[in-house]
């Protein structure tokens, strides 16, 4: 069982004690939702470096450049790297593409 840590103000003191059922159900609860979580989590996280390393880029597809077939083939790379990955191993190990 799961023990909650209690303060007393009135003498400046804690203690540790059990949680309740229903609390520890609700401890259960977040635990497990988190848990059920970690693949979206995971995905935001990549997500958020595949942003990054676009907007590294998004210079070259200005009206005024030309951009390079690799660096199209890169740059859709990024954006096609999510796809398919389902599990938090999957997106772990997914590797970036080299940069033209």
């Amino acid at each position: 069982m799961t023990k909650k840590l209690i303060y007393d103000a009135s003498t400046n003191s804690s203690e540790l004690t059990d949680l309740t059922s229903a609390e520890q159900t609700a401890h259960d609860n977040a635990i497990t939702a988190h848990d059920n979580n970690a693949p979206t989590r995971a995905l935001n996280r990549l997500r958020e470096k595949r942003n990054k390393l676009l907007v590294e880029t998004d210079y070259l597809a200005l009206s005024d450049l030309t951009m390079s077939s690799e660096m199209e083939i890169y740059r859709q790379a990024l954006r096609n790297i999510t796809n398919g990955l389902t599990t938090v191993e999957q997106i772990e190990a997914k590797e970036f593409p080299t940069k033209p």
